[in-house]
């Protein structure tokens, strides 16, 4: 079984250990025996895959596969073509070079209904929705990206992985994915 999980802001990728007024997994209702696939820090939203069977693990983690995830982020400013380039080669953070990627702007500018609590809003400074697609997923790694080009990320969400899409699944409400939508995964 594979189940696809809007991660609301807040809370944890893990079913124990919520400290600091942090929700785990275990709020979820999820069926007995799965376990996350990966993860999304606290801070970030979107689509996370859970499961019972641990092939999907290597499947869908393990960089050989090549599984895109992309992410739309809120970031403070506005990158120019230089600033996406940079990130499309890849960075050096914590001493190693990120694998190329692919980063762009948001064109129209999502409409992305507001966080609880909502982020920070300054009247003097622009922000805005870019889009990056990665095929690693080191910790924190795309807020890493963004503040090496400059431009700090406001909000994060994940919003797809592979085939896999969020769509309008709802923050805190997750699905099972249908056979047909497991085998995009397996390609």
């Amino acid at each position: 079984m594979l189940l696809a999980f809007h991660k609301p802001f807040g809370a944890l990728s893990q079913f124990t250990g919520g400290a600091s007024g942090h929700r785990t997994l275990a709020a979820f209702g999820f069926p007995p025996n799965v376990y996350p696939i990966g993860r999304l820090d606290a801070d970030s939203e979107g689509l996370l895959l859970l499961s019972d069977e641990p092939q999907w693990n290597d499947r869908l983690l393990h960089p050989r596969h090549a599984h895109e995830r992309e992410y739309y982020a809120q970031v403070e400013g506005a990158p120019n073509a230089d600033a996406l380039k940079r990130m499309e080669r890849g960075l050096v953070i914590q001493g190693r070079r990120t694998l190329p990627c692919r980063a762009w702007i948001l064109e129209p500018q999502p409409n992305i209904p507001p966080r609880d609590p909502p982020i920070r809003f300054r009247k003097t400074v622009f922000d805005c929705w870019i889009g990056l697609e990665l095929v690693e997923g080191k910790n924190r790694q795309a807020r890493r990206m963004t503040a090496g080009i400059g431009l700090p990320t406001l909000r994060l969400i994940r919003v797809r992985i592979g085939g896999i899409e969020l769509g309008g699944l709802p923050a805190g409400k997750w699905r099972v994915l249908a056979d047909s939508e497991c085998r995009l995964l397996q390609k």
